[in-house]
């Protein structure tokens, strides 16, 4: 990929006074300011952090692999009669319980005779629908509060900075234990509602440091200084260079939660049957991993590949939009 070097002398007469508006040749209508910001052209657009980050991602094997893995568990999630014909608890036998794979039953049989192979595929849904719906959720209040917080400061950070001191005591499972033990009959949606309360903390104390390290750049101040709002200078000026360490926390973020949501499930606090997921397929095999060990494997293989994937897409953002570590 070539560069240009908009310092380099141009063929042709010289031009001795820059113009103040315009655009560069070449350049596609691409303004000459952004240009000369930007440190040149790559081919044939304006260089930017995310369009290198995205360079930099697609040359990277340690990108396409957890993406590979996640595709695959989105498409069980999203569409799991592509992968089995049979239902959530459909086609049970008690006479075949605890069954080893076979031809008939790939991953064998569960406690109650149950294709374990169905369950495991079924079981992506509400372990990935938590995931994500969790960081969503935690990363948009993140967003919000922590621009209030950085941007104005004074009483309002000091409020929202104390209110995050008390949520960020209560330690993430013990604190979701409680909860959901003092509400019991929950489902997905109770799930979600308690690990988004809990779960929001971290990623608003790096959008608030971010935002505090932004606001007061040269380009925000020109921003002010030329009369635009808050909300304009916030939405188009802080925000866009202030997101990118929390869209790292966040792909972080959603393997945190899916090993949470399973362990809540483990420790038989989270989901209940009927519903199935892999941390449920855990608590249900404890008893018999000796003489099952299938029951422990199949649904522990896939949380995590699920988990290291997510954090393997995390590190490989991380090093894609942070210069210093290419």
């Amino acid at each position: 990929m070539k560069i240009e070097d908009p310092a380099e002398p141009a063929a042709g007469p010289v031009q001795t006074t820059a113009p103040t508006t315009g655009t560069a040749p070449g350049a596609g209508g691409v303004p000459a300011e952004a240009v000369a910001e930007a440190g040149g052209l790559v081919a044939g657009r304006a260089a930017s952090l995310w369009h290198d980050a995205w360079y930099d991602l697609r040359r990277r094997a340690l990108f396409w692999a957890p993406v590979a893995v996640l595709l695959l568990v989105g498409t069980m999630a999203a569409v799991p009669g592509l992968f089995t014909g049979r239902g959530e608890n459909e086609g049970c036998d008690p006479n075949v319980a605890k069954l080893g794979p076979s031809g008939a039953h790939w991953f064998g049989t569960d406690l109650a005779g149950c294709d374990y192979y169905a369950h495991v595929v079924h079981g992506a849904r509400p372990t990935l629908l938590i995931g994500v719906v969790v960081t969503l959720f935690a990363f948009a209040i993140a967003v919000v509060l922590g621009m209030l917080a950085g941007y104005y400061g004074g009483p309002v950070d000091t409020l929202i900075a104390r209110l995050t001191d008390v949520f960020f005591g209560l330690p993430f499972v013990l604190g979701a234990t409680v909860i959901l033990v003092a509400f019991p009959g929950h489902g997905v949606g109770a799930m979600t509602l308690v690990l988004v309360l809990l779960g929001w903390t971290t990623m608003i104390r790096i959008m608030r440091g971010q935002v505090i390290a932004v606001r007061d750049a040269d380009y925000v101040q020109a921003a002010r200084l030329l009369g635009a709002s808050d909300r304009r200078i916030m939405t188009r000026h802080v925000l866009p260079n202030a997101l990118a360490p929390v869209i790292v926390v966040a792909t972080l973020n959603v393997g945190n939660v899916i090993a949470g949501e399973a362990t809540l499930d483990f420790l038989g606090v989270g989901l209940q049957y009927p519903e199935v997921s892999w941390g449920l397929q855990l608590n249900q095999a404890q008893s018999y991993v000796i003489d099952h060990p299938h029951l422990l494997a199949f649904p522990a293989v896939f949380l995590s590949l699920t988990v290291l994937s997510f954090l393997l897409l995390g590190d490989a953002v991380r090093d894609a939009l942070d210069p210093k570590l290419r």
